[in-house]
Order: C-alpha cells, then structure tokens, then sequence
C-alpha cells in the first residue's frame, strides 16, 4: 500500500479540477519542475528558508517571482506553522520549503500538528546527492524515518523524472478525503538534472488510496429513524464541517431537526456563535450545559468530530444513556473512542442533505430550556466576573468581551496554547467559518504568531488577530522579523500573566499551590516590537484598554498590544482528568 489509510470501502476517484494552463518544458531541470508543478497545483504563496541542499530550487525560484509568493520566515518551523494558518484560512494547501538535516527536523513539530488537526499540507525538502545518502554526510538527516508517522505521506525523490509524479500524489493526498501534510524529500541531485517534463497530469486516483467512503444509505435511514424517534437529542460538530465545506448543508440539519449543537475548537465558526442552536463549545473548558447534558441525551450525533479525550472526559463515563450517531469521513475514526450505535461513513458535505431529507422538522422547546437554564447558572457564577469584572486587575475574557464590540465577529482569531486560548475559543464571536485558528491536537506553543502571519496571506481580505500567551511568543518572537519584511498587516495581542498560566492553575488545583518553573519573565514586548518596526503599546489599567483596542486595530499596519492581566485567575467551567463531562465545575 501506498499509505495507511482504510481501505474498507471503495469509491469513484476524486476529480481535482485545476485552471492552470497546461504546463510543460521539455528541457526542464528538477528545480524548474517543482516551480511549474506549484503553479498548475493552484500555488501561490510559499513559506520557507533556503539552505545548501535546496539551493537549485531557490535558484529557479528567482525566475519565479513574479508568478510566485516566496515568504522568508525566520525559522522552519515558523514557516511550517505560516502554511497551516494559511490553509486554516484559506481552505487550500499549504506549501513549505526547507533545506535538509536541521531545516528539515525544524518541520517535525509542524507535521505533527498538522497531521493531528487534519490540515493539508505539502512539505518540499532538499536532501544531499544520491550518491552521499546514508553516508552520514553534512546536513543528512533520514527525514522519510523521521517523519513517517507524522505525516499522512512521505516520499524520497532521487531522479528529476520522479518528481511530476511524487508531486501530483502529493497534492492529491494532502488535499483529499481527510486532508493531512505530506511530505516529499529532494536529492540535490534529482533538483540539477536535465529532463524531457510532459505535459503534467495532476493525480486523481490512486489504487491503494480510498479518499471517501461510499454512503451506505441503510445507514442514513438508520440515523434518521433514530433521530425522529429522539425527545433529547444533541449535536456536537467539529472540524469536518468546515474541511468538508459543508457549512450550508450543516446549518440546513440543525435549522430542520431544531437540535441543541455544540462544538470542538476546532469547529468553531461552522455556525455562527449567535445562532439560536449553538448552544456552546465542548471539552475541558467547554460550556456547563453541553458537558453536563451530554450525560442526558437520548440520541448523540456527531459529526465531523473524534472525540477527543478533552471532549469526553472519561469513557466509562461519557454518553452511556445515548445511541450514538458518527458521521466522518475517516472510518477509523468511528468506533474509536465511543461505541457507535450508527456509523455514517462519507463527507458530510454527501451524507448532511441525505439525513436532512430523511428526518422531520421538530423544535425540542423543553429540551432546549434546559441548556438555556444551565448557560444562566454558568452566566451568573462565572461568565459575569470574566467578562465584566469589578476588581482592579484585568481579566483575559473582558480583553475578548471588548474586542468583540470592535470587531463584531468579522476577524479571524489565532491562539497560542494555554489559559488564553480556552478563554479565546469560549469567548470569541465568529460570523463567519475559517475564522478560530488555534493548536488543537498537539497543543503546540509558539503557533500562533507564524500561523497568524500564514492566516492574513491566506485571506488577506479579513482582519487577523492574534491571541498569545507570555509563554508561548517567546517561542516563535523571531517570527516579527517575517512581519517587518513583509509588511504583512497581523494585530497582536499578547496576554502576559507573568505565568505559564494552564500549567500554574493545574498546580494550584492538583499539586497544592506546589508551583514549580512557571514563573516566567518577559522582555519588554513594546520594545522588541520596535525593534522590529512594528508599533506597539502596553495596557495595565481598565479605562485605557477599549482605547488601545481601537488603535491596533484602525492603525495600519500590524501592531503589538501587551495586555497585564490578573496573575492567579483561573479557566472555569473545568472538567478534571480523570472525571466524568458530567462533573464539570463551575470553580
């Protein structure tokens, strides 16, 4: 088999349609190869940092700038970090450039966060000559090893005829079904040569590679005649909504079936925050009443989601009073984690409008009522003090509160890891899709200033702001370096605790205040900012915070905004490891 994916139903080839003029040259060398191939794979911007073994491409790469956008990070995994928020926000792949040994180890982080959050990715790598490999020669890292298991596929290419074929594949596995990173690894050698390149054929179908399952309909009337018969059903969404472009077909099931939806983080915005159906966001730090009435529903309908460990809390404890609807793409998915009662494999994008059809147009008034009433309890005894506090000291939530007010809903959110990003992903609006980009499998500290720089190129139509931790921009703060070269317009807002916020308040609750190197210092971020010719400016106090909002946000240009807020605040509701979703607390 070409890569490990299921193979437990066949399907019609996927049909990639591309308006690229044909290309072909047939004199071509390797490096030129990959250039034309990016331009008729839709290419437009590339994220990289050149180095010795990926030289022939960044030579042909000066004949190109014209046609493409090279952007000079500062580090790979910046640069791996810019191509995941440009294909978050963009919807299309991701393409990063680095040069082999540490340049290419540099993207491991990367890849894993990819490859956990499903984000299509297609990773170039320069390698040493052919003849050199294996012989431990400067800057020879085996990457294929390496990076086996975090990517959905790898490929070393040796000889320039390989490398159309390498590359169609890659596009094609990196966009298709559940998308994922792909990474092909070039010999210097293979970039130099000379070849007869035919006109290129983008791939459509590979013979080991099932993309989409086929829709079984019994199981769709399956699932419908489970959902007419529900008194308490309930949807939780994630992310393969939006990867399946199938917001319109989501909202038409929701709109019809009168259902109670909450969602992962990384679904966020599939339907927008205000929506009389979204009743909030799942997991850890999720809302009251989804956690607690997940626990009561009669009828579980998840779609596009895995249910992830930070969703379910314990699984001996997690919907055993529900039969269990799973839509996804991936069958390896279902049956997983929970037990199912019925598998919808396919898109969702196919398989929504075959359920909407099937089901009956109900309300569920009562059902309803008891979400609202959990969301008044969580209102009074959490979200009014972290919102609107009354006390001196700042909080993160009435930083997102008022940022709201300014943005109604429009911008693109980016977080880092950490307090911030629970209090982010909870607090945020969205209107639109695309729009709540953060780290969610890995967990990656350090995301979200490159991914955020990725995002604006991705859609530099909309604004992008960028929600970081003290902690976390100390990882990635040489990416401002790509911002001042750029000019790429990014608002920045970090939320300095003087802490490693989520670490000291599991400290706290769990290891009796024991805190142990998460006192963390900071430089003077106004500072750096201006040595990188990006204007900035620091809040500590209530009545200049909406002020400073305004400035970063209608000043032109990206903009760096310190916020001091409360050191000890804690994220509430919380599930604690180890306890059921039914045993969130609210403090």
């Amino acid at each position: 088999m070409l890569i490990n994916e299921p193979t437990t139903a066949t399907a019609e080839p996927e049909t990639t349609v591309l308006t690229a003029p044909e290309v072909t040259a047939p004199n071509s060398t390797g490096a030129e190869a990959v250039l034309n191939i990016l331009l008729a794979e839709g290419v437009d911007t590339i994220f990289g940092y050149p180095g010795g073994a990926i030289i022939p491409i960044y030579d042909a790469l000066y004949d190109f700038n014209d046609r493409l956008n090279h952007v000079l990070v500062r580090h790979e995994q910046g640069g791996i970090h810019a191509a995941q928020g440009y294909a978050r926000s963009s919807g299309r792949v991701g393409v990063v450039f680095a040069t082999s040994g540490p340049g290419a180890t540099n993207l491991v982080t990367g890849l894993a966060d990819a490859q956990i959050d499903s984000t299509p990715l297609v990773c170039i790598t320069g390698q040493v000559f052919a003849h050199l490999l294996g012989t431990d020669a400067f800057q020879e890292t085996d990457i294929i090893n390496i990076t086996t298991p975090v990517t959905k596929w790898n490929y070393q290419v040796t000889k320039a005829e390989e490398i159309p074929e390498a590359l169609a594949k890659a596009f094609y596995i990196a966009r298709s079904g559940r998308p994922g990173p792909v990474l092909i690894d070039i010999t210097k050698n293979a970039q130099l040569q000379a070849f007869h390149f035919a006109p290129y054929a983008p791939c459509t179908h590979i013979r080991s590679y099932r993309p989409v399952p086929i829709v079984r309909p019994e199981y769709i009337r399956e699932a419908a005649a489970l959902i007419n018969r529900a008194k308490k059903p309930f949807v939780l969404w994630g992310q393969g909504v939006v990867l399946g472009r199938a917001e319109a077909e989501f909202k038409a099931f929701i709109e019809k079936s009168g259902i109670p939806a909450a969602w992962t983080i990384l679904g966020a915005g599939a339907l927008p925050t205000d929506h009389p159906l979204n009743v909030g966001m799942l997991g850890m730090h999720g809302n009251y009443g989804p956690n607690v009435l997940t626990n009561e529903c009669d009828v579980l309908i998840a779609i596009g989601m895995r249910f992830d460990d930070r969703v379910t809390g314990r699984l001996d404890k997690y919907a055993k009073q529900a039969q269990v609807i799973h839509l996804d793409i991936d069958p390896t998915e279902i049956d997983k984690n929970v037990a199912v009662t019925v598998p919808v494999w396919g898109d969702c994008k196919e398989t929504l409008p075959l359920l909407t059809a099937l089901i009956e147009p109900k309300t569920h008034p009562e059902w309803h009522q008891r979400f609202q009433d959990y969301m008044a309890e969580e209102v009074s005894a959490v979200i009014n003090d972290e919102l609107f506090p009354t006390g001196e000291e700042l909080t993160m939530g009435e930083v997102l509160q008022q940022l709201n007010e300014l943005t109604g809903g429009e911008a693109i959110i980016v977080t880092d890891v950490g307090q911030h990003q629970m209090v982010a992903c909870r607090y945020a609006k969205f209107n639109h899709t695309r729009s709540n980009i953060t780290s969610g499998g890995l967990g990656t500290m350090g995301f979200a200033l490159p991914a955020a720089i990725g995002a604006k190129f991705g859609a530099p139509e909309r604004p992008v702001v960028a929600i970081i931790g003290d902690g976390g921009v100390q990882m990635t703060i040489q990416e401002l370096g790509t911002i001042m070269q750029t000019g790429v317009d990014v608002k920045i807002i970090i939320l300095n605790n003087r802490f490693l916020g989520m670490v000291r308040q599991w400290q706290e609750l769990f290891n009796s205040r024991r805190y142990s190197f998460v006192d963390i210092q900071s430089p003077d971020y106004v500072a750096v900012a201006a040595g990188y010719r990006i204007a900035g400016r620091r809040v500590e106090i209530r009545d200049e915070l909406q002020p400073a909002l305004r400035q970063m946000l209608e000043q032109p240009g990206s903009f760096l905004l310190e916020v001091l807020v409360a050191k000890e605040n804690n994220i509430f509701p919380m599930v604690p490891q180890g306890c059921s979703v039914a045993e969130i607390r609210l403090r």
